[in-house]
């Protein structure tokens, strides 16, 4: 997460929800449990002959990412401590399959290739290698210049931190803030679909952005007509297990401020996870919702799925268009008992004294003690999962993972999900 998003939280406030002492034990003990499972997943022969019965699928936003083009690979090359910390995440967790975001993307995927030989592949602060055989990248909207005055300051382009106002999603070069898919199981690349360019103004009912001051829409015609909806992209990534596929729906909307009374982004935050809410009802009139080869239509009513991503929504607290997160959580084909916590996440929210009305021990976002921390990330299956397992990577500061577990502003969600009877 960057400058711009650590003020998500500023200017809130409300009362601290802890666990009850009933919650702390459960918490302390699914983490005893997860320390066994992951220590006998260490010494176990990793082969995919073996058939498996569990899926361990998680999101972490990495904060790996450059202002310059280019200059995440040339830290990765001379050797980065943050990314050493990112990749000890990933080994103590082992997922199955991880999305990354705010990864920048290359066309030739040189920052990928080096934080799989060079980081996940080495043991790290303790930790054993692990390789993922499949991966997938692609463009995203981030830092690729419109051609269009998209904040109305009369200009195209700026300078600075301004440079990126303008582009399809906030970014000063194409690619910052991108997304990676590790995984140990095939993705069928052939049908991977991506929604980059779908434009905002296609979808039915959309927030379209109205200045306050003029009841008219923020946007201009032509602006309007053009824009795009995802700040990144919206991917569907199918993987196979086995003899099961499941769809891999990632996104990381953009975040809710950072606009005018107009609310822009919040609106545009709305409409991003609203996307994904469409492709599940999948109803006949979606001949709007059209992928960037032009195949048009949501996902099939039997098909099986994870939402993985940071949305920047918190259930309850934040900036964020009311009830935005809840189009997914509340979905009639998500998985209803999607809860993940960790102590960590109380211990901070407790030591900041900022107030919230939520539950903070399902919080995955620390910024700092003039912000607060939110619940920003999600992974979200679909019913056909039991879940038997789930949790935040935010270890308690006595935690000897603690001293690799704030690379990001953010914390790894991961969620066990059985593969028997789907």
């Amino acid at each position: 997460m960057n400058f711009r998003f650590a003020l998500l939280g500023a200017g809130m406030a409300v009362a601290l929800t802890a666990c009850s002492p009933a919650q702390l034990v459960q918490l302390r003990a699914e983490r005893t449990m997860d320390r066994a499972i992951n220590e006998a997943v260490n010494s176990m022969d990793q082969s995919k002959d073996i058939k498996p019965t569990q899926l361990r699928v998680a999101t972490y936003n990495t904060s790996l990412y450059d202002d310059k083009a280019r200059g995440l690979i040339d830290r990765l090359q001379r050797g980065d401590v943050e990314a050493q910390k990112i990749a000890a995440v990933i080994q103590t967790m082992r997922p199955d399959v991880v999305l990354l975001n705010e990864f920048d993307y290359d066309t030739k995927g040189e920052a990928a290739d080096l934080f799989q030989k060079n980081y996940l592949a080495r043991g790290q602060f303790g930790q054993t290698a692990i390789d993922y055989p499949y991966r997938y990248f692609a463009e995203v909207n981030t830092g690729v210049p419109s051609g269009l005055d998209l904040d109305g300051n009369g200009t195209v382009g700026g300078e600075g931190r301004n440079a990126g106002n303008d582009a399809w999603g906030y970014g000063l070069h194409p690619g910052q803030y991108g997304m990676l898919v590790l995984s140990r199981y095939p993705i069928d690349t052939a049908n991977v679909r991506t929604f980059q360019k779908l434009k905002w103004s296609s979808m039915p009912q959309a927030l379209q952005p109205i200045d306050p001051k003029t009841n008219q829409p923020y946007y201009k015609p032509n602006v309007w007509s053009q824009l795009r909806l995802s700040s990144k992209s919206h991917w569907d990534v199918p993987i196979t297990v086995g003899t099961k596929k499941f769809h891999l729906l990632a996104a990381h909307p953009t975040p809710p401020v950072f606009d005018g009374p107009e609310d822009r982004n919040g609106k545009r935050n709305h409409d991003e996870i609203r996307l994904w809410r469409e492709y599940l009802n999948n109803t006949a009139n979606n001949t709007w919702l059209c992928d960037d080869k032009q195949r048009c239509g949501g996902l099939n009513n039997d098909a099986a799925f994870v939402i993985v991503g940071d949305y920047n929504a918190d259930p309850i607290d934040g900036d964020g268009v009311p009830n935005a997160i809840n189009q997914l959580l509340n979905h009639p084909r998500s998985a209803a008992n999607n809860t993940p916590r960790s102590l960590g996440a109380i211990e901070t929210a407790a030591a900041y004294g900022y107030t919230r009305k939520g539950d903070v021990s399902m919080h995955t976002g620390d910024f700092g003690k003039n912000n607060g921390t939110l619940r920003l990330d999600y992974v979200i299956p679909s019913k056909q999962f039991r879940i038997n397992g789930q949790g935040v990577f935010w270890p308690t500061k006595q935690d000897a993972a603690a001293k690799y577990a704030s690379a990001s502003d953010h914390h790894m969600v991961w969620m066990d999900l059985s593969l028997q009877g789907f």
